[in-house]
Order: structure tokens, then C-alpha cells, then sequence
């Protein structure tokens, strides 16, 4: 590897267990599509960093004039490679992208926060530099990362599956379906606020004494996959950093969209960066 200290998270990734969950991943959010049919354009040359098992190549390729999709994970690339065996996939570290020439790509995208596990400081400064010289002059990158300040969960359900459940019971066309539903919806949506306000109070009382959530910028351990050091961020940190190494910003949108983002609540951004000065766009975050 490239980096100047080896990076913790990168047995995790090249674990069978990890690679077999992200090569069963197979959509886009909606955030992602949003920001791919605005920012993408067919006939594009694209960049798909930390492509992990492949969900986005799908989408991304058939979009590309030319897709390259690349990962230091060589399992997760060997997975990539026996999946879609027509495309192309480098097993390359993204703060080294000297097999790439200066200026061969549109675009860049480093979807689930995969720039996040990126340690130390260091190799994410040499990944934005290697994403700036790899892109064309007013190339677009796009890419997600963690809200620093993330510590109110969102009460969720599917409304699907209890409008699914009510029809088993009782059947969709009986007089008795709409009461059912709304009974089961009324107690659905008192247990996942119960369910929020116990992981709003555990992620409180692990994040706020931090000194990522206080400066907005920092590395946290982040519970998934058995415990990973993450690299946390709010935007106007994001925004600070990415201009430091010749990036103008285009967009801010949560990843929970089509809600609107919240500062406290979002757990993550996603954002969209023109390699040159640019006008137009704006910010969507909270």
C-alpha cells in the first residue's frame, strides 16, 4: 500500500463476510441518482472509487464512455471482476493514482463515504490531490461522507409492510383493512420512536464529549462491520478542506433526501465538487 501508515480498516474490508455484503448490493439512493443524472452526462469518462462489490457499477457504466472502477480492497475487486468480467477494475489505493494519467477522467465518485476510511490525515490529502489531478479542468467529483455532528435518529418503518400485514390478516378488500392499518401504523410509530429516542440517547452520550463533534471535524469508531475508525466531518469543514487543493463545491445534499436535512439528524452528505471555478448550484444541507 501507498499510504504512509497501514490502514486499520483494511482487513475488514478484504474480510469474506464484507465482501460477500457489499456484492449483494444492487441500488442507488435516491440522493445518488439525484446528483448522477445531474451532474453525469452519457459519453463520460468515470472514475468509480471504492467501488466495493459493485453497486453502482451498473448504474455508472451504462453511462460511461469509459468506466474504470477501482478499490484497495483486493477482494472486493476480485468480486467486482467476476461479476460484470466486461469492465474494467484496478486494485489501486486512492491516494495513489499514478496508473492513471493527469487530466483522463470527467468524473469521480466515491460513493459510501469510502473516503471516510481513508487513514491517517494524510492519505486523504494525497487522495484529493491524486482526484484532482486525475480529472479534467471543470471535472466533476462526488462523493459522501460522515456528519460530524449526527446524533438524533429519525423514527422509520415501512408503511408497505404493515399495509401488507393488514391485508393478511384481515384481507385488502374488507371494511375492516383501513382500521387495521391505522392501528397497526399508530403502534408501529410508537415503537420506532421508542427505537430513536434509546439510539438518540446512546449516540449523545458516545458523541457529543467528542472532540469531532465539537471542532465538526475529527475520526470516530463507527460501530458497523464490527467497529471501524471513521474520518467525520461537517460541510463547511468539507468545503474548507476540498478548496485547499483546487476544488469549488456544487452541491450539498443529505443522504437522507427526499427529507429535508438536518444538521443534527443527517447521518451523512453527499457532495458534488467542480475540479475548476464554477457558477450555479447551491447548498441543500441543514
Amino acid at each position: 500500500m501507498s499510504q504512509l501508515t497501514r490502514d486499520p480498516n483494511l482487513d475488514t474490508y478484504n474480510s469474506p463476510e464484507l465482501t460477500s455484503h457489499y456484492s449483494s448490493l444492487n441500488y442507488l439512493t435516491p440522493c445518488e441518482r439525484l446528483l448522477f443524472d445531474e451532474y453525469l452526462t452519457p459519453g463520460m469518462t468515470i472514475l468509480d472509487l471504492g467501488v466495493g462489490g459493485g453497486r453502482t457499477t451498473p448504474y455508472l457504466s451504462s453511462l460511461a464512455g469509459r468506466y474504470v472502477g477501482a478499490d484497495y480492497a483486493a477482494e472486493m475487486i476480485s468480486a467486482c471482476q467476476n461479476k460484470f468480467p466486461h469492465l474494467e477494475f484496478e486494485n489501486v489505493d486512492a491516494a495513489d493514482l499514478s496508473m492513471f494519467a493527469t487530466s483522463s477522467f470527467d468524473a469521480v465518485v466515491m460513493a459510501f463515504n469510502g473516503i471516510d476510511s481513508l487513514f491517517p490525515d494524510e492519505s486523504r490529502y494525497r487522495a484529493f490531490r491524486e482526484m484532482h489531478r486525475v480529472l479534467k479542468p471543470k471535472g466533476i467529483l462526488i462523493f459522501s461522507a460522515h456528519n460530524a455532528r449526527s446524533i438524533f435518529v429519525r423514527p422509520s418503518w415501512n408503511p408497505l409492510r404493515l399495509a401488507d400485514l393488514a391485508g393478511k390478516i384481515v384481507g385488502s378488500d374488507s371494511v375492516l383493512y383501513r382500521p387495521l392499518l391505522w392501528s397497526l401504523t399508530g403502534l408501529r410509530a410508537a415503537v420506532a420512536l421508542l427505537q430513536s429516542m434509546v439510539k438518540s440517547l446512546s449516540r449523545v452520550a458516545r458523541r457529543l464529549p467528542t472532540r469531532a463533534f465539537c471542532s465538526g471535524e475529527g475520526y470516530l469508531m463507527d460501530a458497523a462491520h464490527g467497529g471501524m475508525r471513521v474520518h467525520v466531518s461537517i460541510p463547511e469543514n468539507v468545503e474548507r478542506e476540498l478548496n485547499r487543493f483546487g476544488f469549488r463545491l456544487l452541491r450539498v445534499l443529505g443522504d437522507d433526501y427526499p427529507q429535508v436535512s438536518r444538521l443534527y439528524v443527517t447521518d451523512w452528505y453527499y457532495y458534488v465538487f467542480s475540479s475548476a471555478e464554477a457558477t450555479g448550484g447551491g447548498k441543500d444541507c441543514g
